[in-house]
């Protein structure tokens, strides 16, 4: 299953039936899971552990140092689990010192063609990135978010589950679950209803959702005192659990 002009290090640990192509090399500690499948001239350096079912199109370069004048060549990893695609050309880095020392991908996966994915950054389940999308360093985004084509956000920015950003948007500060952004300067325009429909959140969650949204950039209220209503919404309306975390949690300050 590995091509005679591929090469991959002796320390490098393979299940049994991964597929490595033509002209890949794949580095020192560096271990990739069952049915995984890595075409033709990829890179993958170590520490990287890759799980099961994931597809590496070509020229992808994964688990190299990160871009980060501040890094030193000390030991950090990078982490990607189960049923990725992993399309053309896409970097993902290693993470750094200066925070938890991994980058890490979850499950599921859709990662398009030039993507580019920084040092230490977490990335959940079901995402969607499209082409030429990009995370600077640090960037932590939820489950089902879609990046639309060049599309990203600033480093250390948090980006709640079930969030779209629109062709273009680029977000500075953090966005909330659920939550539509789009246009220069990303601004928020209200909820993902398309992508909640597709994910079988039914009317009512979806007007309580858009409710929710209503509290925090229509009313005018005090970011405090609308988490606090959203909060006790939330006790009856469990949808709205998420968003008031992504709220009371943002570090950055809200795009608003």
């Amino acid at each position: 299953m590995i091509h005679p002009t591929a090469i991959v290090s002796a320390s490098a640990r393979l299940a049994d039936d991964v597929v490595v192509g033509p002209y890949t090399v794949i580095g020192d500690d560096v271990e990739i899971g069952p049915g995984t499948v890595v075409e033709s001239h990829v890179v993958i350096k170590g520490p990287t552990r890759i799980g099961a079912d994931n597809h590496f199109y070509q020229f992808c370069s994964i688990g190299d140092a990160p871009q980060d004048k501040k890094f030193g060549g000390e030991s950090t990893r990078l982490e990607i689990g189960d049923g990725n695609t992993i399309r053309e050309y896409c970097s993902i880095n290693r993470g750094t010192s200066q925070d938890e020392g991994v980058t890490s991908i979850g499950n599921d996966n859709w990662i398009l063609a030039y993507v580019h994915i920084a040092h230490d950054c977490r990335v959940g389940n079901h995402t969607i990135f499209s082409n030429n999308a990009t995370l600077a360093g640090h960037v932590h985004v939820g489950d089902w978010v879609i990046f639309a084509g060049f599309s990203g956000a600033h480093q250390f920015c948090h980006v709640g589950a079930h969030s779209f950003f629109g062709m273009y948007a680029g977000a500075s500060r953090d966005v909330p679950a659920y939550t539509l952004v789009a246009g220069q300067p990303a601004t928020p325009r209200g909820i993902n209803v398309e992508g909640l429909k597709r994910r079988d959140f039914t009317p009512e969650q979806i007007k309580n959702i858009k409710n929710a949204y209503r509290i925090v950039y229509r009313k005018g209220m005090k970011l405090a005192d609308a988490i606090v209503e959203i909060e006790s919404l939330a006790k009856e309306q469990p949808e709205l659990e998420i968003f008031a975390r992504s709220l009371y949690t943002s570090d950055r300050g809200l795009l608003r």
